[in-house]
């Protein structure tokens, strides 16, 4: 199975985030090393793995399906 590897530059063109907060924020909180990015070579430079982050985007979007947000944080289970 071939993967689609991607800069933080060329991920955040795909899912509308700008690059330094994929790199600050969405790294290692969100994104796994070794699932969702990766260090070839064991260097600085960062990959990440496209199928599996467009993965997780659909599925985080199909859980919170039966959420409505209310005011102060609450959720409405419906």
């Amino acid at each position: 199975m071939e993967q689609t590897l991607l800069t933080a530059k060329e991920l955040a063109c795909r899912i509308k985030y700008s690059a330094n907060y994929i790199n600050s924020t969405l790294r290692d909180s969100v994104f796994i090393e070794g699932k969702h990015y990766i260090r070839p070579f064991n260097g600085r430079k960062i990959l990440y793995v496209w199928e599996e982050i467009e993965s997780d985007l659909y599925q985080s979007a199909a859980r919170n399906i039966y959420y409505i947000p209310l005011a102060g944080r609450r959720v409405c289970r419906g």
